[in-house]
């Protein structure tokens, strides 16, 4: 008879804790300037940026890094992204993994197994196999002119701009057949102009070692759920399974396994519903402190369900609902404070006027000490319109902390608070 296995009871405030140490927010912010060295560091624990198109505020993949390390410079991460001189190999590259993301390098192979699902884009397949020449032609025209957009190579091979009635994309079949091609990973960012991919060969952006690290999908499986063990410091098994949006069965065959093999732990977390999985390496500090401003897409908050179980914040992006609907705002970014979500503002960059706009701020319900985050939200506000290059925060009407938020700016900040 197999001899009965102890599990562990976690204490749900000791799971936040876990969850956040594995995130980043207990490791010191940088003293100095923010070297290529700390942008390592950060996704050592995260893993990945996830990409977005929205520009109310500033691109999805910058945030997380502001949110641990500070004012950074953007260009430092591009250049991480997308380019690689020989004596500054690239960081990272794109791929589909949460969603469309930037991964190191290294996990490519990983994303390229097999473990996960075909996304979106295989619909394409069937264009691909119906016009086998126009994929051919892609492929040679990126070889002759790559880095190249999808428009440019449209003009260049003449194709028609056929998009599917009442498709939302509006993509033409050249554009499907980048996305198809880049999906396969038959084809990469190479860099981007704006926010436009640029595609190359895979062989002329990524490594030899890496392009010939074959990898198949159990082990690619295997290794996607470790490292989602890793950043998430504690989780449920659909917790590590949507980290990279695996496939249920192929990730719970991973999580047994890595159970077996002792990088995961199982524990039971007091109020989760669901047994959950520590990894080896994760800790448990005693406090969390700091303040940090978190964007929709950070991975501490982008699956938010867990946000809900670890938090108590019920969070949902209301980019897309009408209005005069929306609870809190367009773009609203929850407030970290000492390990708790303790507040949520709607902000805007409003580079025409130079000014960090807050149309509204939240507390969170229980929280005692509204003036101190208020005191708290004021400098991270303060710290992100400097990072963004703008000159002053215009604080509007919506929420029970725009009154003292008004007239909480710091003596000495380097930006100003304005008139409503």
């Amino acid at each position: 008879m197999a001899a009965s296995v102890t599990v562990e009871i976690v204490g749900h405030d000791s799971a936040r804790r876990t969850a956040l140490a594995a995130q980043g927010f207990a490791d010191p912010r940088p003293t100095g300037t923010v070297t290529r060295r700390h942008l390592v560091r950060v996704l050592g624990r995260i893993r990945m940026l996830q990409l977005d198109s929205v520009t109310v505020l500033a691109r999805a993949h910058y945030l997380p890094m502001f949110s641990r390390l500070g004012p950074y410079s953007r260009p430092l991460l591009d250049a991480a992204a997308w380019a690689h001189p020989v004596r500054r190999p690239r960081l990272l590259v794109e791929c589909w993994a949460h969603e469309a993301s930037l991964v190191p390098v290294g996990d490519w192979p990983l994303l390229h197994s097999g473990a996960k699902n075909p996304g979106w884009w295989q619909r394409y397949g069937e264009l691909a196999q119906r016009e086998p020449e126009l994929v051919s032609a892609v492929l040679d025209a990126v070889k002759e002119h790559g880095p190249v957009s999808a428009g440019t190579l449209e003009r260049q091979l003449g194709a028609g701009v056929r998009a599917a009635p009442g498709s939302w994309w509006n993509r033409t079949d050249t554009k499907r057949i980048c996305e198809w091609l880049f999906g396969r990973g038959e084809l990469v960012a190479g860099t981007r102009r704006g926010f436009e991919r640029l595609y190359d060969l895979p062989e002329r952006v990524l490594p030899a070692e890496v392009l010939g690290h074959r990898v198949d999908a159990e082990h690619g499986a295997r290794e996607l759920i470790a490292r989602a063990g890793s950043a998430l410091g504690v989780a449920t098994e659909a917790d590590l399974r949507d980290y990279y949006r695996l496939p249920p069965k192929r990730s719970r065959k991973a999580v047994t396994q890595l159970v077996e093999a002792g990088e995961l732990q199982p524990v039971m977390v007091r109020g989760w519903r669901a047994p959950a999985y520590r990894h080896r390496d994760a800790r448990t500090p005693r406090r969390i402190t700091g303040a940090a401003l978190l964007c929709p897409f950070d991975p501490l908050i982008w699956d938010r369900a867990r946000t809900e179980r670890l938090f108590g914040f019920r969070y949902r992006i209301e980019i897309y609902v009408p209005e005069h609907r929306r609870s809190h705002g367009y773009y609203v970014l929850p407030f970290l404070l000492d390990g708790d979500l303790v507040a949520r503002v709607d902000l805007k960059a409003d580079r025409g006027a130079g000014l960090l706009r807050v149309p509204g701020a939240f507390s969170e319900p229980g929280i005692a000490n509204t003036s101190r985050v208020v005191t708290e939200l004021a400098g991270a506000l303060e710290e992100m319109a400097q990072w963004l290059e703008l000159d002053g925060i215009a604080v509007g009407r919506r929420g029970d902390l725009v009154a003292a938020l008004g007239s909480a700016t710091r003596p000495g900040a380097p930006v100003r608070m304005v008139p409503r």
